[in-house]
């Protein structure tokens, strides 16, 4: 392993979480992006190792809700219910060049039509 690698979080775990998943940790599953997740022996303690940038709007629902212990089994064995009008998971795309911009913002290329304000003219 790198040293960048083993010391700085933004870049995956740090050498800490690293030896304490090697000594400690139970590997549950791993979502569609990479992120592997993991409990301690006893069940108390689950945590996630990032596949790349860690962000954590990058956990889709399912993950989210077991990692916080709002459910007991993970989406590997029991998975949440889909609606057939939900839309696959998306990380926070705010800062990016991918985030929304409404009608009118000073990102979009072109100015907006206004079709809902008509200017005053004297007579």
């Amino acid at each position: 392993m790198r040293l960048l690698r083993l010391l700085t979080w933004w870049n995956d775990s740090t050498l800490g979480t690293w030896l304490y998943t090697r000594r400690h940790g139970v590997r549950v599953g791993e979502d569609a992006q990479g992120n592997v997740f993991y409990q301690s022996r006893d069940g108390k303690r689950r945590w996630v190792i990032y596949n790349g940038e860690t962000e954590a709007s990058r956990i889709a629902p399912d993950w989210h809700g077991w990692l916080h212990h709002t459910w007991d089994t993970p989406p590997t064995e029991a998975p949440l219910a889909r609606k057939p009008w939900e839309k696959p998971h998306q990380e926070n795309l705010t800062g990016t060049p991918l985030a929304y911009a409404p009608p009118g913002s000073l990102r979009r290329p072109a100015p907006a039509e206004r079709r809902d304000y008509e200017a005053w003219q004297p007579d």
